[in-house]
């Protein structure tokens, strides 16, 4: 597959080392020299110099010709046109990183597609999603619907009071039929685990299971869920704002913002807060003033992520139940996790996530992807005479890259074990790791 990165800043310099791995035929164009050598020396990809948003770089980079093109230059207006051009030359699918929700809404969508863009990215928006469902959800990291929830897929970090700590997976898998632990985040890496390995302290266990079966997890993890009403947010960014605007009174949110402009801005575009204050919320002294202790939740929302790495940690031992980080930069993101901040968020891998949908199925409505920092889980439907339906699972050798959780099957979900026979139309939900997807795509086609 031929893919054209428009913009080598953090998102297209993300996806090209995502996209590298997986045997694409990759190209991407930016006027800035330094970042395209950079990319060159560690990624096998090519680079255009030039204006992503120039019929001629465009030319250069074979973009009438290419599967999928993608625009993440930092201005929405930019990656509109560069769409439109690459749509106009031929380009078979093309995806805009936007900044407004407004080319979201369901009224604009026959402009946005006359404008020759197949797909908008929104990472604000999709990063929304995410803190309500952490919000909603709070005893775990990450929360994965499936199938309209025939399978859920999620991450929890296990303490040592936990029944699963200390087990190993085959005795857990023999005695807990409901649940496959999936992938194992350990300190800085993530392993596809086998019947040998043990279950620790302070791993991140990523379980797929049925909806059903959920509420079991608490139990076993040692974990409790807790109602969350009170939400206080740090930081008066885009997506605070657009948080507030998916909150339909499910809970009720004070935003605490440093920059009075800001401050006087939210107070006009989002009504329905419940306070604003004009401060500095990695001040102790002003986070009891706004009487934090109160709070069922705090989410640093701030520009720096160490700030908000701080802050969460800070909130955590003043009691608040939930906390919420958002730490753009990729290298702190293995560090946060292993620490006592709750919920970590990242708008690039969220994107890739949307964007990996896109190389997995050409319908995006049936496959769905969810990117961590160095593996994917993957929903892939089943072709005819393919080669993951020639035998049971347990005789098919897969690598040990990868593992199959779970599949639908006419409709209803069921975990995958060795004796399962893949069938035609399935779809299978995959964990590998990075840079293995196009081995496991090769087994379903």
């Amino acid at each position: 597959m031929r893919i054209v990165i428009a913009g080598a800043g953090e998102v297209g310099s993300h996806l090209a080392k995502l996209l590298s791995n997986e045997d694409q035929d990759i190209y991407i164009i930016d006027e800035n020299v330094e970042r395209l050598d950079t990319l060159n020396q560690k990624y096998n990809l090519m680079t255009v110099q030039g204006n992503p948003a120039s019929f001629l770089a465009l030319r250069q980079a074979s973009a009438g010709s290419c599967d999928l093109f993608i625009a993440v230059m930092p201005h929405e207006n930019d990656n509109m046109v560069a769409c439109s051009i690459a749509k106009f030359l031929g380009a078979r699918r093309t995806v805009a990183r936007i900044e407004h929700y407004e080319f979201m809404e369901e009224k604009n969508q026959q402009f946005v597609k006359g404008m020759g863009v197949d797909k908008v990215i929104y990472p604000e928006y999709l990063a929304a999603e995410q803190i309500l469902t952490a919000l909603r959800r709070t005893w775990v990291r990450q929360w994965f619907e499936i199938q309209n929830g025939e399978i859920i897929v999620v991450g929890v970090r296990i303490r040592s009071d936990a029944k699963m700590c200390g087990m190993h997976l085959k005795d857990f898998a023999s005695t807990h039929h409901n649940f496959h632990v999936s992938a194992i985040k350990r300190g800085v890496e993530t392993v596809i685990p086998r019947g040998d390995d043990k279950m620790e302290e302070g791993d991140i266990l990523y379980i797929t299971t049925r909806r059903e079966h959920v509420n079991d997890l608490l139990a076993l993890t040692g974990k409790v869920e807790h109602k969350i009403r009170r939400v206080l947010i740090m930081g008066g960014s885009k997506i605070a704002i657009r948080l507030a605007a998916m909150n339909r009174d499910d809970f009720r949110i004070t935003v605490i913002e440093k920059n009075r402009a800001v401050c006087d801005k939210l107070a006009v575009r989002c009504p329905g807060l419940e306070s604003v204050y004009w401060g500095d919320a990695r001040d102790i002294e002003t986070l009891a003033d706004v009487g934090i202790d109160s709070f069922d939740a705090f989410i640093a929302l701030s520009e720096s992520s160490e700030a908000n790495i701080l802050a969460c940690l800070t909130a955590k031992e003043i009691g608040v139940k939930k906390t919420v980080a958002e730490v753009e930069d990729i290298q702190f993101i293995n560090q946060a996790e292993g620490l006592n901040i709750g919920t970590v968020i990242n708008k690039k891998l969220l994107a890739s996530s949307s964007i990996f949908q896109l190389l997995l199925d050409s319908d995006s409505s049936t496959s769905k992807c969810l990117a961590l920092t160095d593996a994917e889980v993957a929903e892939l439907e089943v072709k005819p005479d393919s080669k993951i339906t020639r035998a049971p699972v347990k005789d098919l050798k897969l690598s040990r890259e990868m593992t199959l959780a779970s599949l639908i099957r006419d409709g209803k979900g069921m975990l995958v074990t060795g004796n399962t026979v893949i069938q035609p139309g399935d779809h299978v939900v995959v964990f590998c790791l990075a840079g293995a997807i196009h081995k496991v795509e090769k087994l379903f086609n």
